[in-house]
């Protein structure tokens, strides 16, 4: 795409403006390195379209790749050029919060990119001892309600079977309610005394969930528009 135009929002556009792209910076610039986890961040794209994608980004020096050692595939590395978007980034989910609000669908809470989510969230330096089971059950949900997390030093990981081990908190509630208090619409407190979300299991972690389950970096972003 090509619009022949000097003015750099449309270079900038050439670069930007495919489908998936900026969502797929967003992925590597959040963590994401494996192809398989970029695509749990992105959903319904196909794999040869996500390979395009990356193949470009390449081209374009926005990412690099490299050989996982002694492994079939690649790892991708965002690129000082792809890290200057960040900030940019930060500023379209801003104005996203604000102006785009009102096009959140029901089916846009999906489970899967909010456990994800949550995942990446965990500070594990904030959880004691060598393994920790979160259970989350979506009130909302007839199929796979059941989700779980297994936190240990070194890493959180979503499950989907019980793992069959003692869970240390139970969280109640539907997919909307937690991705709302996640993202900062609401917080726990007023999610659970509205009988929204119940949080139950190990008190230390109960009490301390806000600490060691980091919300959305958009938590803290103004929800209203600025006026002058």
């Amino acid at each position: 795409m090509n619009y022949n135009q000097f003015c750099p929002i449309a270079k900038a556009s050439e670069i930007l403006g495919e489908r998936w792209t900026i969502l797929i910076l967003r992925e590597l610039l959040m963590g994401a390195r494996r192809f398989n986890v970029l695509q749990r961040g992105l959903g319904d794209i196909s794999p040869a379209l996500l390979t395009k994608r990356l193949q470009a980004l390449e081209e374009q020096n926005m990412l690099i790749r490299r050989k996982i050692q002694g492994q079939k595939g690649y790892e991708y590395y965002p690129t000082e050029v792809c890290e200057a978007l960040l900030p940019v980034l930060f500023a379209l989910g801003e104005w996203g919060i604000v102006w785009a609000r009102g096009t959140i669908l029901d089916q846009d809470f999906d489970v899967e990119f909010l456990m994800l989510y949550l995942e990446r969230s965990i500070d594990r330096e904030k959880i004691k001892g060598s393994e920790t089971i979160i259970k989350f059950k979506f009130s909302d949900l007839t199929e796979q309600a059941d989700w779980w997390l297994i936190v240990n030093p070194d890493r959180a990981e979503v499950c989907l079977k019980d793992p069959g081990k003692d869970i240390d908190v139970y969280f109640n509630c539907s997919v909307r309610t937690l991705s709302e208090v996640w993202m900062g619409d609401r917080t726990y407190r007023d999610a659970i005394n509205a009988g929204d979300l119940s949080i139950e299991g190990d008190r230390n972690l109960t009490r301390t969930v806000s600490h060691w389950l980091r919300p959305s970096i958009f938590a803290d972003s103004p929800r209203e528009p600025k006026r002058a």
